[in-house]
């Protein structure tokens, strides 16, 4: 066993002993979502790196950080080649629901697309609090998980040939995007990454390079903890607390162990 599949089974609480096959991929996801967090602690500090295989397992399995979805996504991505899945890393745009546009700053999300038994699925880890927690196949079918139901619809446009489309449990009453993706164009190499790393951590309309954010996926809801809030969202009821800096490194510390 490769040191990642060994270090990301460790990082996610699954036995090196246990096989992964398309049927434990709700495990694996949810498991993900819920000890590897969504953070921009790296944009905010200034303090990234080029993007390798290398790094992204220093980063996140050794030193035991979070990332953003194209380091979250890349490192599940390796994980799931090294036990023997189908998959390629492709890019999207996410979509800004509250002004009905997609973000200005291009292609800069990634997610990965795994093919079982001749069916193409889309897999999530790096999408904040809106993950799908299970492969969502590109047929149109609607899946649902803890934290909502999720479907793909195909429609051509400048951001790709897909849509992402959720239902959040607790939070959502009709459909809503969540962002586009291109699965024309697959992506192997995760150097091309650097590009997009760049994009967020220098655009004027990166929504990633203002303020520290961390969140993560829990046993009831999400958690999102900014330099100014702590949100908590527990079996549908939401409570935010504003605090200070020492209560923000309090907090990090509490929840999400740094």
């Amino acid at each position: 066993m490769s040191g990642l599949n060994a270090l990301f089974r460790k990082r996610i609480g699954i036995p090196e002993d246990e096989q992964i096959t398309f049927e434990h991929l709700d495990t694996v996801l949810e498991k993900t979502a819920k000890n590897i967090p969504f953070e921009n602690f790296c944009i905010i500090g200034n303090k990234t790196s080029e993007i390798t295989r290398e790094s992204l397992v220093n980063k996140m399995l050794v030193k035991k950080e979070g990332g953003l979805c194209y380091e979250l996504n890349s490192i599940l991505y390796f994980f799931l080649l090294e036990n023997g899945f189908d998959a390629v890393l492709a890019r999207g745009v996410v979509y800004k629901n509250e002004t009905r546009e997609y973000q200005t700053i291009g292609r800069t999300h990634v997610t990965i697309l795994v093919v079982h038994e001749e069916q193409t699925y889309l897999v999530d880890t790096g999408f904040g609090a809106n993950l799908p927690l299970t492969p969502v196949p590109l047929t149109g079918e609607t899946v649902a998980s803890d934290n909502g139901e999720f479907r793909i619809r195909q429609v051509d446009s400048e951001h790709g040939d897909y849509v992402l489309e959720m239902k959040l449990k607790h939070k959502d009453a009709d459909w809503r995007i969540g962002y586009a993706f291109d699965s024309k164009h697959p992506v192997t190499d995760v150097s091309e990454w650097n590009e997009i790393q760049r994009i967020i951590a220098e655009h004027e309309d990166s929504p990633f390079n203002k303020s520290p954010l961390i969140t993560k996926i829990t046993d009831q809801g999400n958690i999102t903890l900014t330099n100014t809030s702590f949100t908590q969202w527990r079996d549908g009821v939401v409570t935010k607390e504003k605090i200070d800096d020492a209560r923000f490194k309090e907090l990090l510390k509490q929840y999400f162990g740094l």
